[in-house]
């Protein structure tokens, strides 16, 4: 007498609910990796840009330690740093695109981000602050501090850096 092996077979309808779910398995995997190269491929400019600026603010500043990195763009393109120098000193670094003209201000000279957002907060506080870059507009150091209202919009707040007085706004963009 033989032995008849217990093996169930796969009905048709349990076959085709493996392929379908090895498909989204396969697309879920695809869209993951693609997600993954293009947040790589997009970033880079912003990596690249933060790694030189770091290296600039090392040389010219004495820069040690890089707490935030910041990219400005008002009438002209420039990265920031704030930190510490060598000499264990808060400062900011504002580097133009071009590398030219370093600026190294003291910290303690200078209104903070959180501080410029909580400025913005306080004198608009319909405005939900989205972010904040430290940056150079008309030969002087400033916060832009960009806001969305309650209808979408960007508002964008310009604030001297030295005294946190709003010098530009810029709304319902």
């Amino acid at each position: 007498m033989k032995k008849q092996s217990k093996q169930k077979q796969e009905s048709p309808k349990e076959k085709t609910i493996n392929h379908v779910l090895l498909g989204l398995i396969i697309a879920l995997l695809a869209i993951i990796v693609f997600s993954s190269i293009f947040y790589l491929r997009a970033s880079r400019p912003r990596m690249q840009a933060k790694q030189e600026a770091i290296e600039i603010a090392k040389k010219y500043a004495g820069l040690e330690e890089a707490d935030h990195f910041y990219w400005f763009t008002r009438n002209h393109t420039y990265f920031s740093l704030t930190g510490k120098n060598d000499k264990g000193q808060e400062i900011a670094v504002i580097i133009p695109k071009s590398g030219e003209k370093v600026k190294v201000l003291a910290q303690k000279d200078g209104i903070t981000e959180q501080e410029a957002k909580e400025k913005i907060a306080q004198a608009h506080p319909e405005v939900q602050i989205e972010k904040a870059s430290l940056g150079m507009y008309d030969n002087q150091a400033v916060w832009e501090v960009v806001g969305k209202n309650s209808k979408d919009q960007f508002n964008y707040y310009l604030l001297s850096f030295e005294s946190g007085k709003e010098i530009k706004t810029i709304t319902g963009i």
